[in-house]
């Protein structure tokens, strides 16, 4: 195998696939990167079992041919070779002789035999929208989803293809993030898929703001396919929860607020809490919401925002990172609060087809 590509391109093509392989493997293998060179284009593969990413770059391919090398350190050397033309050239025992300008190297690498095979879309049907409103559907839910392994199936992101619609919902029992988009959908195309959160972060950091995103449902698996790149995952296993359930019907108040005004003073009342204080109570009087967090071990923070409520005074109390968590992800210069009593979940609303639902929290 000999081709040359530009360092750029090269470089830009490793950082897309690099984030899957593991700090430590039981496979060498999977410490690698599978480089394919065609005539006009060098593909890069890494994957860790359960997730695989593939992303072409162009590349003049004298002699086409495979191989595999260890990309963390293919990666560094990328970075630092001078700027113009790269050369590679591995023999036929897998020795890769990288150079560009004066710099050398030869770097060990493993037969493309050995390298787990990676799906690809075949001719199910394929879910089509634009990149970026993808990727803002998971910047919108994904920070909702469950660690704790041993509810696994909510440790994953919710894609619910059903009636012309794209649902997207996490939930780690505490809250729920809930996002909707207008997607094509046939009647014999419906269905739900778990997400994993490693699949997630992939997504999120290889997809564009623009240009069309293909995702192919194939059994315990999904494949996202974009420009030049692949992702493909194994799906969560077991049936997620019945969300819907969780989302109250109706609300006894529903107020206005400044999104940046509020994140600002839940910010400041947070900068007191603890591990054993992790509740901030939110107080509704007449035209006022005030904020006091009360730390035996440390101290108090109280601050307080105006707001248009005439209603019965009323105070509630909820986790202040949960409650910024959306507000940090919404572009939208209001947000609606849905409160019913100090018991019930409160809902958060903007306008989209977006909601947040959060548990309150019991204080003494």
């Amino acid at each position: 195998m000999k081709l040359k590509m530009t360092k750029s391109n090269l470089l830009s093509g490793l950082q897309a696939v690099q984030n899957v392989v593991g700090v430590r493997s039981t496979l060498p293998i999977l410490a690698n990167v599978l480089l394919n060179a065609e005539k006009d284009r060098l593909w890069l593969t890494t994957t860790n079992l359960e997730v695989s990413v593939r992303c072409g770059i162009p590349a003049d391919t004298s002699r086409a041919g495979a191989t595999t090398i260890p990309v963390k350190r293919l990666l560094p050397i990328a970075r630092e070779l001078p700027e113009g033309d790269v050369e590679i050239d591995v023999d036929d025992n897998d020795v890769a002789v990288i150079t560009a300008g004066s710099a050398y190297f030869k770097i060990i690498g493993l037969s493309e035999e050995e390298f787990p095979p990676v799906p690809k879309p075949e001719n199910e049907y394929g879910y089509r929208m634009e990149q970026g409103a993808f990727r803002e559907m998971l910047r919108k839910t994904s920070y909702a989803v469950s660690t704790d392994e041993s509810r696994y199936v909510l440790n994953g992101v919710l894609l619910s293809f059903r009636g012309g619609k794209l649902a997207m919902v996490a939930t780690d029992g505490r809250r729920l993030a809930l996002v909707e988009h207008e997607v094509e959908v046939p009647k014999e195309a419906e269905v739900n898929m778990v997400l994993p959160s490693k699949a997630v972060n992939e997504l999120q950091h290889t997809l564009q703001s623009e240009g069309e995103l293909k995702i192919y449902s194939k059994g315990s698996q999904v494949i996202f396919q974009y420009g030049d790149v692949m992702v493909a995952s194994k799906l969560i296993e077991g049936t997620f929860p019945n969300y819907r359930q969780v989302i109250p019907s109706q609300c006894q108040e529903r107020i206005t607020i400044e999104r940046e005004t509020l994140l600002a003073a839940l910010r400041r009342v947070s900068l007191l809490m603890t591990e054993k204080t992790a509740a901030v109570k939110v107080a509704f009087t007449k035209n006022r919401m005030t904020f006091t967090m009360n730390s035996p071990d440390v101290g108090e923070a109280r601050d307080s925002i105006p707001i248009k409520y005439t209603a019965r005074d009323m105070a509630v109390a909820f986790n202040p990172e949960f409650m910024m968590d959306p507000l940090k992800n919404l572009e939208m210069d209001e947000i609606f609060l849905e409160l019913t009593d100090e018991l019930s979940p409160g809902v958060i609303k903007c306008d989209m087809p977006f909601l947040y639902v959060l548990m309150p929290m019991r204080v003494g």
